[in-house]
């Protein structure tokens, strides 16, 4: 069914959303969201548990299978339909609006728990300026944060003052650039922290590829195992990563594209995205993997010995690097190190907030700063009192793994076919997207996003539930009760809130109605298995309509 039609009343005005200066502002807010903690932390661990050297094929051609064209797709639907998540799958077809303030929920979960990260990344770093773990990181990290662990966790309000100053930072930041808008805040601190992370991040490769043992651990992780390219767990791995990695199918894409000039191009800018988050991946294992070279020959060990991820690699073994590592090349590699983790984290947590920023701002037609601060607020003040806690950690850890198994591929899964098989709206994405893009896309990308992307999605969230259902233990040890809660209770409760948000009717001052910010018509709704035409009157794709039954 299709939207009413506004009143003239209603189409008065144009949606003052903010918009990015150019593609080049763009690019840098698109990277600096792609770029996050997952590049620096995941990828190299994954990398050497899937063949090493050898992985890169699937890598690559998970990239060009999936990452790219489900870039495009987020691309395709902010910028034909202009809005936040919820507006524009609204506008694309009327019903699948569910799917957009799912996305947002996902966000907004994500944003409440990835501040914690910052705020130890932001700690560690003035820790590095005198190495005050000493002699023994596993047992610093675990005084610092006074995690509940294992079979132990549990609700708890106890406060840990050390992350609660750092999360109040944090969250100060953070409210800080969103006021700012859109170029000023968002596009600002991108242009300027993403060339500053990879210039932070050269120094430390740099820095980590002449330790000792630097050699083994390039060698350890380089090195291929053809024979992992039989096993089909290395090819689910590979598109896991590039799907988490990406930013794709849980509004931030859909979101920043939203704010592009029409004249844009989208398929150009989105290989420039997608090529730099990989070239990083590569970069972050290089300097990572030095390191672990290192350490394992400090420590007499073999490299598999000492691999690690996620909060393992950043919080006890580069602490334990630091502390091996000749004078003063620890502290460097230290400070540089954590500070990546901040400024990575930082742009990718502004990306994350501004989903949901995006989408009170077009439902309720408020201006940029009321927006901001009616998200912010109590989503800073909900993020401190969970995560500043002795449960912190494992409720971070279950809320993470459910939130990305099924909240980001869930969701990626249900866009890609109810875009394929059940709206059958890729003509009209694929027509706009070629429009002004420089890299044309045909039968490929839609062989990509309709039948191999879901096909991948789909696998990998059994292969998950399997694991997790079929496992005699609970996840990682925490009491049952914990994860039913925060895990399957919480990725179920989102779907339902989500479809809930979607039968709420738009208020009359909402940006639904609104043209869009230059004051034009927004486009109609995707037309079954229809194309649009193109004209020669037809400056920008989005004056492009539907090829008539």
């Amino acid at each position: 069914m299709s939207a009413p039609s506004p009143s003239p009343a209603a189409k008065a005005t144009s949606a003052d959303r903010g918009a990015f200066s150019g593609r080049t502002a763009f690019i840098f807010a698109a990277i600096g969201s792609a770029v996050g903690l997952g590049n620096i932390w995941r990828f190299p661990a994954v990398a050497y548990e899937n063949g090493g050297g050898a992985f890169i094929l699937p890598y690559l051609v998970a990239l060009l299978t999936a990452g790219i064209p489900l870039l495009f797709l987020d691309y395709a639907i902010g910028h034909r339909w202009r809005g936040s998540a919820p507006t524009a799958w609204r506008r694309f077809k009327r019903w699948t609006e569910f799917i957009g303030w799912w996305q947002v929920l996902i966000a907004l979960i994500i944003a409440l728990y990835y501040a914690l990260i910052l705020a130890w990344a932001t700690n560690y770093t003035i820790f590095s300026l005198d190495q005050r773990w000493g002699d023994d990181p596993a047992g610093f990290f675990g005084e610092y944060t006074q995690a509940l662990g294992g079979a132990e966790a549990t609700i708890s309000f106890d406060i840990v003052p050390a992350v609660l100053v750092s999360m109040i930072i944090v969250w100060l930041a953070v409210i800080i650039v969103m006021a700012l808008g859109v170029q000023k805040g968002i596009a600002a601190s991108s242009v300027v922290f993403i060339p500053l992370l990879v210039l932070m991040f050269v120094i430390l490769v740099a820095r980590a590829l002449f330790l000792p043992g630097a050699i083994d651990g390039l060698e350890a992780l380089f090195k291929p195992n053809w024979g992992a390219l039989l096993d089909p767990s290395v090819w689910i791995a590979a598109y896991g990563q590039i799907f988490f990695s990406l930013s794709v199918a849980f509004g931030i894409m859909l979101t920043y594209s939203s704010y592009l000039k029409k004249k844009t191009d989208l398929t150009g800018s989105g290989l420039v995205v997608g090529f730099a988050n990989s070239s990083f991946e590569i970069l972050a294992g290089i300097g990572v993997f030095s390191a672990l070279g290192f350490m394992a020959q400090a420590q007499g060990v073999a490299i598999d010995e000492v691999v690690t991820d996620g909060v393992g690699l950043a919080f006890i073994a580069f602490p334990a690097i630091i502390s091996q590592a000749p004078t003063g090349a620890g502290t460097l590699i230290g400070v540089l190190f954590f500070g990546s983790l901040v400024l990575a984290g930082f742009t990718s947590l502004i990306s994350i907030v501004e989903v949901v920023i995006a989408a009170i701002q077009d439902k309720f037609g408020f201006a940029r700063i009321a927006a901001t601060l009616w998200v912010c607020v109590p989503l800073a003040v909900v993020s401190t009192a969970l995560f500043s806690t002795t449960m912190g950690l494992p409720l971070l850890d279950v809320l993470d793994k459910w939130a990305n198994e099924y909240g980001i591929v869930a969701a990626a899964l249900v866009s890609t076919i109810v875009v394929t098989y059940v709206v059958r709206g890729l003509p009209t994405l694929r027509d706009h997207l070629n429009h002004q893009g420089t890299f044309g896309i045909g039968t490929w990308w839609l062989v990509c996003v309709g039948v191999i992307a879901p096909l991948v999605l789909g696998t990998s969230l059994v292969l998950s539930t399997r694991d997790l259902l079929m496992d005699p233990n609970t996840y990682e040890g925490y009491p049952g009760w914990f994860v039913f809660v925060f895990g399957w209770l919480m990725a179920i409760g989102l779907v339902v809130i989500a479809i809930g948000l979607s039968l709420i009717p738009w208020p009359a001052g909402s940006n639904l109605h609104k043209d869009d910010s230059d004051g034009d018509p927004i486009a109609p709704e995707a037309v079954a298995g229809r194309g649009l035409v193109t004209t020669p009157e037809a400056a920008t794709p989005h004056e492009l309509r539907s090829a008539p039954r």
